[in-house]
């Protein structure tokens, strides 16, 4: 059974960093690439950007605009979202998402597996 379990979302002021995590199990976590996506309340979800098995990342570049890095630890099959300089515009349940082989871009359609969500509001 594949779970993923984000973690570290909360409440912060505008500026501010987060450090979201998630922790994948029942998978070979090496063979998936790894998004993060968000969706604000009354919007759809969008994404926010991926990492491939070997660490190469592609971002949302309109959103993100250098504030957000993506990273993973595959020895603890867990993959990362650091946010930095936090905005309001940030505010969201941020997912990750697990898609296998070499798919996993910017459509939410292309994953296979997807984590409950964890709640990220910025305060200004």
């Amino acid at each position: 059974q594949v779970q993923l379990v984000e973690s570290g979302g909360g409440l912060v002021q505008a500026g501010a960093s987060l450090r979201l995590s998630c922790a994948a199990s029942g998978l070979t976590f090496l063979t998936y690439n790894m998004g993060w996506f968000r969706q604000a309340p009354g919007k759809e979800r969008r994404f926010v950007g991926v990492i491939s098995w070997s660490g190469r990342t592609t971002y949302d570049a309109d959103s993100v605009k250098g504030r957000f890095t993506i990273s993973r630890d595959n020895a603890k099959n867990t993959v990362y979202l650091q946010m930095n300089s936090l905005k309001p515009e940030d505010t969201a349940v941020y997912y990750c998402a697990a898609s296998h082989g070499g798919r996993g871009g910017s459509s939410d359609v292309s994953y296979d597996f997807w984590g409950q969500g964890t709640q990220v509001t910025v305060s200004s």
